[in-house]
């Protein structure tokens, strides 16, 4: 057969049979985790815990975990966090990479080699705790934001690509007398919306995503966020009561309940993404052609 000829029948059938079954892997499980969410208990003590098509619909399991209860502050504290965190680490991500990316300013190289050194040197987990606790963020929100506020590949990226703007627009409006405040604000910003926007997807899904620094830095059980949550509840299987719920009522089934805190976890991203994806490609590919 040529190589230039098309693929036989049977090859497309098979690359069908293929394509299918990855995407039965991926979409099954998904499924499966919001229809137990909104199954009814007899649905789910027929089904062994897993339902993956409900004879009926109840949303008795999301009016449990939003009626006030600990899921509730739980989805507070992280959509504070991450919006909080977002902005003011694409604030200092953007300054930093925009005062690396020009080449004659004061000690351009050591800064960049500083800021470079957490790639070959990550502190480890005790180091940054002393650091935290000898800055009094222990059981405080910022402890959640203030550690990982810069991360040096998104800096590096930024850098990049902030390196590939035509300089004669900036040396342009420095002669028409524009300071570097003004040509970031009015010229490099506005050319990088399609880079930041998915430097700020980083920035949030990490932040919405992140459980590990709560775990570390987090006594207090009101202020957890819910990454944290889920992996307490859902993760190690413990059982959330009526108290901890918010809610005066029966409660749901509890495997009803794990599924409805893991589609809450999951929906902010999928809301964010698509008004995303159309700069994602887009920006991290002219991010990071050279650096």
């Amino acid at each position: 057969m040529s190589a230039l000829e098309g693929p036989s029948a049977f090859g497309k059938a098979v690359k069908a049979v293929v394509l299918t079954l990855c995407c039965a892997v991926v979409v099954v499980p998904f499924a499966g985790i919001v229809s137990t969410s909104l199954a009814t208990r007899e649905d789910v003590t027929n089904a062994g815990g897993f339902v993956l098509i409900p004879r009926s619909i109840s949303f008795d399991a999301y009016n449990a975990i939003l009626s006030g209860g600990v899921v509730t502050r739980a989805t507070l504290v992280s959509l504070f966090v991450t919006a909080v965190g977002t902005l003011l680490s694409l604030t200092a991500t953007t300054l930093l990479a925009y005062g690396l990316s020009r080449r004659g300013t004061l000690l351009h190289r050591p800064f960049l080699l500083v800021v470079l050194m957490p790639l070959l040197f990550t502190p480890g987990i005790i180091p940054s705790y002393l650091m935290v606790k000898s800055l009094g963020l222990l059981d405080s929100y910022w402890s959640l934001i203030l550690p990982v506020l810069v991360n040096v590949f998104n800096v590096i990226v930024l850098r990049a690509f902030f390196m590939e703007l035509p300089g004669e627009i900036i040396d342009s409006a420095r002669v028409d007398g524009a300071g570097d405040g003004l040509i970031l604000w009015r010229i490099v910003l506005p050319m990088s919306k399609a880079v930041l926007a998915v430097i700020a997807l980083f920035y949030a899904v990490a932040y919405w995503n992140s459980f590990f620094s709560a775990l570390l830095y987090l006594n207090d059980t009101a202020k957890w966020p819910l990454q944290l949550v889920l992996r307490t509840y859902v993760v190690n299987q413990s059982q959330l009561g009526v108290d901890q719920l918010g809610s005066g009522a029966d409660l749901p089934p509890a495997e009803a309940v794990q599924m409805a805190i893991l589609v809450l976890s999951i929906i902010p991203v999928l809301l964010v993404y698509p008004f995303v994806q159309r700069h994602f490609t887009k920006g991290v590919l002219i991010g990071a052609v050279k650096g």
